[in-house]
């Protein structure tokens, strides 16, 4: 299925009926991530799924994809399917997007889950460590994204997991490098969300890696108890719903039940 925003295709999913779930991939990833707990997700309602702008089969907008622009065409996604409330599970990258679409549409957000992400901004190092990301992509876009996504995992894991992190590896060898630069240059200048995260009455849900290269341990416990999240870890890196995928899923269904 698909949308025209701003004049590109937004590729999507929707199935089921009843109470909505937006799951949202992350960097270098697209909505195939999903594809297989959908089965599991559709016993509790409707489950959507969408390819952010310049991942998966979605078009790039612009030459910097904001997670607010993200958030706007998720927002479309959800007008065009009728949605009015939704619970979100963020991945990453997925978790700004909710954040900024939260900022937005306070109302439409039911429930929703920070998986392996942070309500915080990039740090000073972070950012420069955007911009030589953004040589890289320009040089060899290929090289970039195998090392990106394979230092995502505990190497363990990365071996464990080889057929489905070349599966994921494979499908962002096809996004344009305009699309990952954009969505490097959109990250880099992200807010800070934490008195946004605290403020939102809703159920929301930290979830971490035990071992997330990307975010730090101690530092994402402090803020969910600040912004009085429930918060969980998993075993693994920085690929929750891969690495330790049935504890995952006990915890989307857990309040379900």
């Amino acid at each position: 299925m698909k949308i025209r925003y701003r004049n590109k295709d937004i590729h999507y999913t929707s199935e089921g009926t009843g109470e909505t779930a937006v799951l949202l991939h992350g960097f270098l990833e697209s909505k195939e991530i999903w594809t297989d707990f959908i089965p599991e997700f559709l016993k509790y309602g409707r489950v959507i799924t969408i390819d952010l702008p310049g991942h998966g089969e979605s078009e790039v907008i612009e030459e910097v994809h904001t997670m607010e622009l993200m958030a706007d065409a998720v927002y479309a996604v959800l007008k065009e399917e009728k949605v009015q409330q939704a619970n979100f599970i963020g991945h990453s990258m997925g978790g700004y997007v909710a954040l900024a679409f939260l900022e937005k549409h306070p109302s439409m957000m039911h429930e929703f889950m920070l998986l392996n992400s942070t309500p915080k901004e990039d740090s000073r190092e972070k950012k420069t460590n955007r911009e030589r990301a953004i040589e890289v992509v320009k040089k060899n876009k290929r090289a970039f994204i195998s090392m990106a996504i394979s230092n995502l995992l505990t190497p363990e894991n990365d071996k464990k997991f080889v057929k489905e992190v070349n599966e994921i590896k494979e499908r962002a060898y096809q996004f344009p490098a305009e699309g990952i630069i954009a969505a490097l240059k959109g990250m880099k200048i992200r807010t800070n969300k934490e008195k946004l995260l605290a403020q939102f009455n809703g159920t929301k849900v930290i979830v971490t890696g035990q071992n997330d290269p990307l975010i730090e341990l101690k530092a994402i416990k402090s803020i969910a108890d600040k912004c009085n999240c429930r918060f969980f870890t998993l075993p693994g890196g920085h690929l929750s719903y891969l690495e330790s995928r049935k504890n995952f899923i006990k915890l989307c269904i857990s309040s379900k039940k």
